[in-house]
């Protein structure tokens, strides 16, 4: 071979050596995020256009709604906030699935150092919980919000399942939910029966008054799509109606499910549920009020928390 070819041949490895040595020594960050890259997709968020890979692979949720999204939809996240110091992640979602998701921070109070630190491709969380931490949130990774949480649950799932490039599984679980619904409608005793049977949720609140759920909330929603009649001065838009220990006979209907937020004698639950007003409700009379674990009607939004209700409800109403 020509000389002049020789070193050609041998400034051509060099380059390639060199090409590759600079791939080896890139950063653990760059690497993950390459290694979610390919194709690309914008989608419509709360807070405007944001480009997010097809299929995220190092992901962060920083509300319990995302959260049930990503592992009803099977994508483990990285990373998770809590609700509050202390307590665990998730009370219903598998102990499997979550095991090893770390903790990044307190629900609207997210930790951005320690979620930097997990090198995330996608980022999601709402508005109404994390709009002051945006900006810094974006510059760490692709992020993306709803508006809010609760009643807008199953649009929210959408937009989990598009970013999370899990759509066609989102098919699914809507209509195994909505095969739920109809299995619940009929051990209410059918269509007809549910409509004419009032349905309430009370909550007792350690620090505030107790509130009766409207619609514009998770557990209003869910008894919105059961179809299940309910009482007047709940049946609208809204959040809650606060009341004080005294006025809890405006928490009257046939069947009653009640949780407590906190020490349950703190939160009235105690005396409420041992005083005659309470016992006076047709709910109560009739052996249909039933108290349910708080973090799951609470903190349960999506389709696996909604399922694990409809059992608790079918279980109840039999």
């Amino acid at each position: 071979m020509a000389p002049s070819l020789n070193r050609r041949a041998a400034a051509l490895a060099g380059v390639v050596v060199l090409a590759v040595t600079a791939t080896a020594c890139g950063s653990g960050k760059d690497d993950a995020k390459s290694a979610a890259e390919g194709g690309k997709h914008t989608v419509t968020t709360a807070m405007g256009k944001v480009e997010v890979s097809d299929s995220p692979k190092r992901v962060v949720v920083l509300d319990t709604d995302a959260l049930d999204s990503a592992i009803t939809l099977g994508v483990k996240p990285v990373g998770a906030v809590t609700s509050e110091a202390g307590a665990p992640m998730s009370t219903y979602l598998p102990k499997d699935q979550i095991k090893g998701i770390k903790n990044v921070g307190l629900i609207m109070e997210p930790n951005l150092e320690a979620i930097d630190g997990l090198n995330p491709d996608l980022i999601i969380s709402s508005k109404e919980r994390d709009e002051k931490s945006y900006k810094e949130l974006s510059k760490i990774a692709p992020t993306v919000f709803t508006k809010t949480t609760g009643p807008d649950w199953r649009k929210n799932f959408e937009l989990h399942a598009d970013v999370l490039g899990k759509k066609d599984k989102a098919k699914k679980v809507v209509a195994a939910y909505e095969k739920h619904i109809a299995k619940v409608t009929d051990a209410l005793g059918g269509a007809d029966k549910a409509a004419k049977t009032k349905v309430g949720f009370v909550r007792f609140i350690e620090g505030a008054d107790t509130r009766l759920y409207m619609n514009d909330t998770f557990v209003g929603s869910i008894l919105k799509d059961l179809k299940v009649g309910r009482p007047a001065n709940v049946d609208k838009t809204g959040f809650s109606l606060d009341i004080s220990p005294e006025r809890i006979s405006e928490g009257n209907s046939d069947v009653i499910f009640y949780s407590t937020y906190g020490d349950p004698a703190k939160a009235k639950e105690t005396s409420v549920t041992g005083g005659k007003l309470w016992k006076r409700l047709d709910a109560v009379k009739n052996k249909k009020a039933f108290k349910v674990d708080d973090s799951l009607w609470m903190l349960g939004i999506g389709y696996t928390g909604a399922n694990q209700i409809l059992d608790e409800m079918e279980k109840s109403l039999k």
